[in-house]
């Protein structure tokens, strides 16, 4: 006995991972960092993503810190490909001093150190190019909100606290030039 089987004509799509380091993080404040990005759609995926700096460099210049910035990204052509926008959150805890930046709001880390913790969000813009089968380069920037809450102390290894306070910072929160592998 023959029976007929009706079976849909619809594509079915593996699901895409991929692990991710943005050199720009590394290269900026040689920082380890990792990202797991999840395919969630056919236009969507979910980058989950973070960073770290245990270490005291040269002249006890700190930037000890971690960072977590989770990110869902809408992707105009197929995922791991071409354009896309993200809305992505952050949370920090930092520990900086004795830096000489003197660009805006950075130049009063050469006379104090800062310690303590923020969080916000943000839009972001990027591009991937895939280089090979498993292989993607992607670059992206963002800008959004942090609420920062700190305390201030004199100098890089003092332990006396001079002040604390919170501020609003809106500007860039997010800039990336990664390097990509597409685990399946």
């Amino acid at each position: 006995m023959l029976m007929a089987i009706w079976v849909p004509t619809q594509t079915v799509h593996a699901q895409k991972v991929a692990v991710k380091t943005n050199l720009a993080y590394w290269g900026a404040a040689a920082s380890p960092n990792i990202a797991l990005e999840f395919g969630l759609s056919k236009k969507f995926t979910l980058e989950a993503g973070g960073g770290f700096n245990l270490w005291t460099f040269d002249d006890n210049k700190k930037a000890k810190h971690w960072l977590v910035q989770p990110e869902l990204r809408y992707w105009f052509c197929d995922i791991f490909n071409g354009h896309f926008i993200g809305l992505h959150a952050h949370g920090a805890q930092f520990n900086v001093g004795n830096w000489d930046i003197p660009i805006g709001r950075l130049d009063v880390l050469k006379e104090n150190r800062y310690e303590g913790y923020l969080y916000g969000g943000g839009l972001s813009y990027g591009y991937q190019w895939m280089l090979g089968n498993r292989w993607n380069l992607e670059t992206s920037i963002g800008g959004g909100y942090a609420r920062i809450h700190y305390d201030k102390y004199p100098c890089a290894n003092c332990g006396t606290k001079i002040g604390e306070g919170k501020t609003n910072y809106w500007g860039i929160t997010k800039a990336a030039v990664s390097l990509i592998y597409i685990i399946k």
